[in-house]
């Protein structure tokens, strides 16, 4: 079986890695195909057509997966997850997508870092030392978090004094261990990715 993945980050960005990896833990043996669209404008325009390939390609089901928080903010203009989406249906429906098939929004609220905050444990384990261990404050609700990458530098730099980059340090965080379903189902997207690769395939 084949799911798509739609990303909004290049060929090797963290979006991609990371949930490429924790598809993979999620449901084994299936084939992942993704397809990187660079940016969030290139995706909320292209995103249908892309779609519809990987549908007529044989996969069962497509997820589209998008930051609520651009890489670049505009000040003047938040991010919004209602619009985007109203966006994203629009271009579907123009690719000839109907409502009824299988395709799917994840809007990750605010971005990455919001699932890798989820389980701090992973995040200590990483940043320790024999000589000095390091325990990251656990969050509850990590999707509420502002500025989960700036949270994420943080910790580097009060553990280590290192230079956080997710493209490197994201995927290698989060499989520290095996993966926490309970820790990661903190955040409500990340439970959004999960139950929709799951329920994919599966008859109704």
């Amino acid at each position: 079986m084949k799911i798509g993945l739609i990303f909004e980050c290049g060929p090797q960005g963290a979006d991609k890695l990371v949930c490429e990896y924790l598809a993979s833990q999620l449901r084994p043996g299936v084939q992942f195909v993704s397809s990187t669209l660079d940016n969030k404008p290139n995706l909320l325009g292209e995103a249908g057509k892309v779609a519809a390939r990987l549908l007529a390609d044989g996969c069962m089901c497509v997820l589209i997966v998008l930051d609520l928080r651009p890489a670049w903010p505009d000040k003047k203009n938040k991010p919004c997850r209602h619009d985007e989406r109203q966006v994203l249906l629009q271009v579907l429906a123009q690719a000839g997508i109907a409502v009824t098939q299988p395709v799917y929004l994840v809007c990750i609220e605010q971005e990455l870092e919001s699932w890798i905050l989820a389980d701090e444990k992973n995040i200590s384990d990483y940043l320790s030392t024999a000589a000095h261990p390091y325990t990251a404050n656990k969050v509850r609700k990590p999707d509420e978090v502002q500025n989960p990458k700036s949270a994420m530098m943080n910790h580097f730099k009060q553990a280590r004094n290192w230079r956080y980059d997710d493209k490197v340090h994201a995927v290698k965080i989060l499989s520290q261990n095996l993966p926490n379903w309970k820790k990661l189902s903190r955040s409500a997207s990340f439970k959004r990715f999960g139950n929709k690769l799951m329920a994919c395939g599966v008859p109704a």
